[in-house]
């Protein structure tokens, strides 16, 4: 076995919420920003309008989830550089995550029409909903190099526990986009694509003001590029291991935005009332879902650092912490959704049918809160700890699970079935990674 030098450390309930609060503060405007843009359009009472915007917003997070790796690989290669005491490699993660970024959001550019064409035929919207779908869609795609930009700067920022600037960037981009989607769609009538533009501007902001904070703190682009031995960018061996990790942290999100793209396609199929209800409860879930990511993102550093000071009693007081801390929030968080959810739907949606079927399936959409927090948390000590081949497995696995239950369960309980199926996949996904898990602790650890 090949030994490694040890670097020990503690780590403490302050040391989580050090990173988990500013990071709980800035994932919780992604789904504000997905809030803010349903109230806007859905305040003008036009359900197809509404619908459009919800299947929009669903194909970059499909799209984006692709890419997804930039933020999440970056994020724990980053962490493990910490731990190692190499900020050196800790810079050249970065790099070649931005580089990888901006050509993948030049070729999603380039890919335009294909990609909607093949999002259409599989969302199937009906003809006002497909209309509104590509209002958004073609200008929304303009923003893809910036978003890919700020996964990685994001990475970056979160592997080195500098979860205050990253918590600052992220509430610049979404406050930025919430600002110009009220201005654009009330001020002046844009409508739906009124919320496009104000995501494309957004991200371009944060993806400009990220970018000078990373090269100020490396002494400006000079000194940035000569902490770079020639050649060093295209370490061959590194090259490999970031596409291996991306490789499997791509089928990852695969499955995972598969598997949301196939709940929300199957409510369009009954129609857009239940496409906007399901909408309304999935959006207020990923609110939950956001203050859990602090936590995991908390395990994710810590878990990572551990492993790059080859350090075993730090991860498993990291991991022990991040699970307690996921369930009490969870918990919390689930009371606060079911006995604010009937206010906050209804001034979500001014569409009386809209309200009311979202207000019927309430109660089992706030169980999610619950169910869902052992595989959130377990995503981020993944992350953290490069357990990719393991995430990926874990999801492509469970995704059976998922779709079997629900075409068993649909057809017997409607729209009950389909959230039911959801909560069995949840589940199934925090199962296999709790086992798998257990079963590889002792070989992230070398003896010195």
């Amino acid at each position: 076995m090949t030994t490694r030098p040890q670097h020990p450390f503690d780590v403490r309930h302050a040391d989580v919420w050090k990173i988990a609060l500013p990071a709980s503060v800035a994932f919780i405007t992604e789904p504000m920003v997905g809030l803010v843009d349903i109230t806007v359009v859905g305040r003008l009472g036009d359900a197809a309008m509404l619908g459009g915007l919800v299947l929009g917003a669903l194909v970059f997070d499909v799209l984006f989830s692709l890419a997804y790796f930039l933020r999440i690989g970056t994020a724990g290669l980053v962490a493990q550089s910490v731990g190692a005491r190499d900020a050196r490699n800790g810079l050249l993660h970065v790099s070649r995550a931005l580089i990888l970024g901006v050509i993948i959001g030049l070729l999603m550019i380039l890919l335009a029409v294909p990609i909607f064409w093949a999002c259409e035929a599989v969302l199937a919207p009906a003809p006002g909903v497909s209309a509104a779908l590509a209002d958004y869609y073609f200008i929304r795609i303009w923003s893809a190099p910036f978003s890919l930009i700020n996964y990685a700067l994001l990475g970056w920022f979160y592997g080195r526990a500098e979860a205050r600037t990253g918590m600052m960037l992220q509430l610049l981009l979404h406050l930025i986009d919430i600002a110009l989607s009220i201005w654009f769609v009330h001020g002046l009538g844009w409508g739906v694509p009124g919320a496009a533009w104000g995501t494309v501007i957004g991200q371009a902001v944060a993806a400009g003001v990220g970018l000078i904070i990373l090269l100020r703190s490396q002494g400006g682009f000079a000194g940035f590029a000569a902490r770079f031995a020639p050649g060093a960018l295209g370490d061959g061996a590194a090259i490999r291991r970031m596409f291996g990790l991306s490789r499997d942290l791509m089928i990852r999100s695969i499955a995972l935005m598969g598997a949301y793209a196939w709940f929300a396609a199957q409510g369009s199929r009954m129609g857009e009332v239940a496409l906007a209800a399901n909408a309304l409860l999935l959006n207020l879930l990923m609110v939950v879902g956001f203050f859990l990511d602090g936590i995991a993102q908390a395990g994710e550093q810590l878990t990572g650092k551990a492993v790059g000071a080859n350090w075993r009693p730090a991860f498993d007081r990291a991991y022990g912490l991040s699970l307690l801390w996921g369930l009490i929030i969870s918990v919390c968080l689930g009371v606060v959704f079911y006995l604010a959810g009937p206010a906050l739907i209804g001034f979500m949606s001014t569409n009386e049918a809209v309200r009311q079927y979202a207000l019927d399936y309430l109660p089992l959409a706030a169980l999610c809160s619950l169910t869902f927090m052992p595989a959130v948390v377990h995503d981020g000590i993944l992350i953290g700890t490069t357990q990719n081949v393991l995430m990926r497995n874990g999801m492509v696995a469970s995704l059976p699970v998922f779709l079997g239950a629900a075409l068993l369960l649909q057809p017997l309980w409607g729209n009950w079935g389909l959230w039911a199926a959801l909560h069995l996949w949840f589940l199934t996904r925090g199962v296999i990674y709790w086992w798998a898990l257990g079963q590889r602790k002792a070989g992230l650890f070398s003896p010195t």
